[in-house]
Parts: C-alpha cells; sequence; structure tokens
C-alpha cells in the first residue's frame, strides 16, 4: 500500500489459541496504534478478554500487514446472553474502504440469533445506526471520548 495501490484483502478469523505470535502482535499493535497512539488514549488496551475461550479475532491482512480488526465476545452477565463486537480498528492507509464494514457484518453473522451490543463513539451513532443498531443507554466519556452503548436486537 505504500505505493498508493489498493491490495486484495483477506478477511480472516481465529480463537486466542489458534493465533500465530506474528498474527497477534500484530493485531494487537494495529488496536495500540490507533486507540492509543492516534486516539490518545492511555488506557489498558490490553484487559484480558481477548483470550476469552469463546472470543473470535476478525481481520484483514494484505500482503502481510494487518489492515484492520475486530473483536467477538460473548457477554453472559445477568439474565441475557449478548454478543459483543468491538475493538474495531483500521489502520489509517486502509480507511474507507469498507473494511470495517465487513467486520461488522461478519460479526452480525456470527451472533445469528443473539442481541449483539457495542459501545460507540458517539459520532459514530449513525454509521452503526446503518447496521441496525440503537442507542441503549445515556451517553458516557471513555478516556475524554464520548461514548454510548448501542444495541441491535437479534433476528
Amino acid at each position: 500500500m505504500p505505493d498508493g495501490t489498493l491490495s486484495p484483502t483477506t478477511l480472516h478469523r481465529a480463537v486466542f489459541a489458534d493465533l500465530r505470535p506474528e498474527q497477534l502482535y500484530a493485531i494487537l499493535r494495529l488496536r495500540v496504534d490507533v486507540f492509543v497512539v492516534e486516539q490518545e488514549c492511555a488506557y489498558p488496551e490490553l484487559d484480558g478478554r481477548d483470550a476469552e475461550p469463546d472470543a473470535i479475532h476478525l481481520w484483514h491482512e494484505a500482503g502481510g500487514e494487518v489492515l484492520s480488526t475486530a473483536r467477538l465476545l460473548v457477554d453472559r452477565g445477568g439474565a441475557e446472553v449478548v454478543g459483543r463486537i468491538g475493538r474495531i480498528a483500521t489502520a489509517p492507509a486502509a480507511r474507507s474502504r469498507g473494511l470495517a464494514g465487513e467486520l461488522i457484518a461478519a460479526g452480525l453473522e456470527h451472533f445469528a440469533g443473539l442481541p449483539v451490543i457495542l459501545g460507540a463513539q458517539a459520532h459514530l451513532e449513525g454509521y452503526y445506526g446503518r447496521f441496525g443498531f440503537r442507542r441503549s443507554g445515556p451517553d458516557y466519556d471513555e478516556d475524554g471520548i464520548p461514548h454510548l452503548p448501542m444495541r441491535r436486537e437479534a433476528g
């Protein structure tokens, strides 16, 4: 991508135990580059949930480079089981190619039959709304960035 050409991408999915060390490193590096460095949020990106047995890591790769990533989790708190899509990040040079949308669609397919939740940056409410997500609670601040909870009902 350095020469401005768009390489074809491949969507990958794996549980933590099946990730090769270099894949895990590239996924985590992209998340840190976007969330911690670019967005200037000093927070514990490694939150312990990546290694959960049913966590699924999705990522697009081209030419050995991770271009985008998302994490799928199952939340079993309370009386309801819900899917959670999070840690959606795209490398700056790969933005506006629809990669994040493909990750969200893959997550929704994975969680077919379950309600799905996510914590959205407030300015992305309309974007996630295109996938059927609706605001599900009040705004909140996460590391100085306005967020809101969103939910998409099952079906």
